[in-house]
């Protein structure tokens, strides 16, 4: 079985640049937010280009679900970590090796260094085979690492390790000390008078007693004595450190390409998983989505915002979650209800399932269905700009014609509470354009309005409403329901409460 990389079904798949710029919606989603978070702690990967490239085909997506599943098995993620975490030492031996200035223990770490990593493919290797993965991926991987252990290029490497390391390890010497004078001598097999005197002393012991020793700090530079010692030492028995120099030229590029990518690409992965733990200890649900660029029915049962949630679960507080439900020629949600309740993360979560659906992650929630888009395009609200000569309105206009004109039928547009400068009349007017100009192009779209009358423009059109406690209407639920909008504002709610009504000041001022 052929393996190129445990991210990308096909080298199609893969960006042709490295550095890939931020998507325009990222900021409006919360999405910069969850890539720096989910990357935090994995700088030396390069991990926020895999985060910003969304794949195009539905095969392509289930290949990382099918990764994403052999890694919730215990044994290949333990695999993946202690991997991961060898090439990790192996890596901080070689910038140890580079950082370091004598030249003998310089390629000291640099055989440190490849030690590790021999012993790490052979290890990894066994331990994939035990755990069995059934994904694509890890069982092409596991056949090409069983195939490049026994290459004689891999081979050799693992037989020059050891014989560099046993070379060295029979340099024996002594060093003779009288006054500032340092003599380094051949070994001649003297006695270890430590252990003698230990063992006459050993007789007196009586129990525990106070150890007086003095600690030794092990620095990981040398200082010039001890330079100078190992040179006087190479310069005695000069094989070894000719065989140490040898091996240092030959393998100077000793990590194959190939398992330095897959060791870089698999954190895509664990990054992830660690990024959602919390959510998932806390109960919340995830599930894989069926991922479709032949309908666009959209559904998902208990989501929420990713971003919000995990900030609360880390906080130990509770999270509200919502259905989501499109059906049929239904194409887009109108949502509607009081200031600050669960609008604008309504639409937010819209954009994440489907963001995230197509990086081939799991996503919030259960039995999701998602729509395999071109595009995400999101209008909302930002804080005037002074430097800016155009007003709000003409701003609103020119980004919503901007957005319309490279959208398409597969294009998903996030829309959030546009053309609130103007009065209603003129904002009814000007969404209804928009919303028509949507649905002509037969567009995913979600409006946060407080129009309520874009609800009724057509059967693509569908009304969610955003609820309040029904015994205390100041309270917020932060639920978003699939019914009719009931024409209610947050503003008359309060009044009511505390008999503030237009009615009830007349009364009031009457009597």
């Amino acid at each position: 079985m052929e393996f190129h990389s445990i991210l990308f079904e096909m080298p199609e798949d893969r960006s042709t640049v490295e550095d890939i710029d931020e998507p325009a919606f990222f900021g409006d989603l919360n999405l910069d937010q969850c890539v720096t978070e989910v990357t935090r702690g994995f700088d030396e990967y390069n991990l926020v280009p895999f985060f910003r490239t969304e794949l195009t085909r539905e095969s392509a997506v289930t290949f990382r679900h099918e990764v994403m599943r052999d890694l919730d098995d215990q044994r290949v993620l333990l695999g993946v970590h202690e991997f991961s975490l060898a090439m990790r030492k192996m890596r901080a031996c070689c910038s140890e090796a580079e950082r370091l200035y004598f030249k003998r223990q310089k390629e000291w770490w640099f055989l440190q260094a490849t030690s590790l990593y021999c012993r790490a493919v052979q290890t990894f290797g066994p331990a994939l085979s035990i755990a069995e993965p059934k994904s694509r991926g890890f069982r092409a991987f596991s056949s090409w690492l069983a195939d490049h252990v026994q290459s004689d290029a891999f081979k050799k490497l693992v037989s020059d390790v050891d014989n560099v390391r046993d070379a060295l390890s029979r340099v024996r010497y002594c060093i003779h000390l009288h006054g500032n004078t340092v003599t380094i001598l051949h070994s001649d097999d003297e006695v270890d008078y430590g252990a003698y005197v230990n063992g006459i002393f050993e007789r007196f012991k009586q129990g525990e007693v106070k150890d007086h020793s003095v600690e030794q700090k092990d620095w990981p530079e040398m200082n010039h004595v001890e330079a100078r010692i190992l040179d006087c030492v190479a310069e005695l028995d000069p094989q070894p450190f000719i065989f140490l120099e040898t091996f240092c030229n030959d393998h100077a590029d000793f990590v194959d390409t190939t398992i330095a990518a897959f060791d870089r690409e698999v954190q895509f992965y664990i990054a992830f998983r660690r990024y959602i733990q919390p959510c998932r200890d806390a109960g919340l649900s995830f599930s894989y989505p069926v991922v479709s660029s032949a309908t666009k029915a959209v559904r998902c049962d208990a989501t929420y915002d990713l971003v919000l949630a995990h900030k609360l679960c880390e906080a130990k507080a509770s999270v509200v979650c919502n259905d989501i439900n499109l059906e049929g020629s239904e194409r887009i949600f109108v949502v509607s209800g009081p200031n600050n309740g669960g609008k604008t993360t309504f639409a937010r979560t819209f954009g994440q399932l489907h963001f995230l659906g197509r990086l081939g992650c799991p996503v919030p929630g259960r039995n999701a269905h998602l729509f395999l888009y071109d595009q995400i395009f999101a209008h909302f609200e930002r804080e005037e700009n002074t430097l800016d000569l155009r007003g709000k309105l003409q701003d609103d206009l020119m980004r919503m014609h901007d957005i319309l004109k490279a959208s398409t039928s597969r294009s998903i547009i996030l829309m959030n509470e546009i053309f609130s400068s103007t009065t209603l009349a003129d904002a009814l007017y000007l969404c209804r354009k928009m919303i028509g100009e949507i649905i002509e192009r037969d567009a995913l779209c979600v409006c946060v309005t407080f129009i309520e009358e874009l609800a009724r423009l057509g059967p693509q059109t569908v009304s969610v409403v955003s609820e309040i406690d029904t015994d205390d209407f100041s309270l917020r639920t932060f639920r978003v329901r699939r019914r009719a909008a009931d024409g209610r504002a947050y503003a008359l709610t309060v009044a009511e409460q505390y008999d503030l009504t237009y009615e009830r000041i007349k009364e009031r001022l009457a009597s």
